[in-house]
């Protein structure tokens, strides 16, 4: 029996939903935090790492594959569009 393969689309889908998941989740933080939050350096704010981290998120969307490609790739497949 073979083992049915996942959708070629997966890994796509699962990059962009993680990199979105986690810019979202540094945007509380920061927004949570206040202007607090926004303290680049100093003891109170470890260094500045709640601000070093929210960038480094938007990073994240860019590097590797930018989240508009992924979502191209995602959409050429369930399109079934050539290329894909």
């Amino acid at each position: 029996m073979k083992a049915k393969q996942a959708h070629p689309a997966i890994a796509s889908m699962l990059k962009y939903y993680g990199s979105e998941l986690n810019k979202r989740r540094h945007e509380l933080r920061m927004a949570a935090g206040g202007i607090d939050a926004l303290e680049w350096e100093g003891e109170r704010s470890h260094g500045g790492a709640a601000a070093r981290d929210w960038l480094r998120t938007k990073a994240n969307s860019i590097e590797g594959g930018t989240s508009e490609i992924q979502l191209n790739i995602i959409a050429k497949h369930l399109l079934q569009l050539p290329g894909a």
